[in-house]
């Protein structure tokens, strides 16, 4: 089952490395890492999506939570949560029929023509993961893909509990 964990910690040297070292260590597979400050420059907040059952996702959540630096660990999965992921996709678009058809699927998606080259326009989409595979799916039938980079899961709780150290 795909879990997102989300990490409080201390915005130190080393921190990160410590935290993947640990799934490293632990032959635990990360599938997104996203990583930034918080509204307090002190303390950054990782999102790690994963792979596991509740057994190996409780084991990995009470090993990161004894690491120095981290501040708390909450499995957003079991939650009520927001995900985000941003999609930026460089695709052929040599011709009228292909650039029409291109733009067709941006307007659907809600996503955006964010550059045009003479050949080629480069999409953007920021939704959830589904959503980003479904909109490459539509793309990969009008259009072939050039180059592609997400940014990995982002996830935040719904409603008033927050993640704050």
């Amino acid at each position: 089952m795909r879990r997102i964990l989300s990490v409080l910690l201390e915005n130190e040297p080393g921190a990160l490395s410590r935290i993947v070292g640990l799934f490293s260590q632990r032959a635990y597979n990360i599938d997104s890492l996203t990583v930034g400050t918080t509204d307090d420059k002190t303390l950054s907040r990782i999102t790690i999506t994963t792979h596991g059952d509740d057994r190996i996702v409780e084991q990995i959540t009470k090993q990161v939570n004894k690491l120095v630096d981290v501040l708390k660990v909450i499995d957003l999965t079991d939650m009520p949560n927001i995900e985000r992921e941003l999609l930026l996709v460089k695709v052929y678009a040599k011709d009228e029929v292909t650039r029409a058809s291109v733009t067709r699927i941006a307007d659907v998606y809600n996503g955006a023509i964010i550059d045009m080259g003479k050949q080629s326009y480069t999409l953007q989409l920021v939704s959830s993961a589904e959503k980003i595979e479904s909109f490459l799916d539509m793309l990969r039938h009008e259009s072939d893909i050039i180059e592609l980079v997400r940014s990995g899961a982002v996830g935040i709780g719904r409603g008033d509990k927050a993640l704050k150290g």
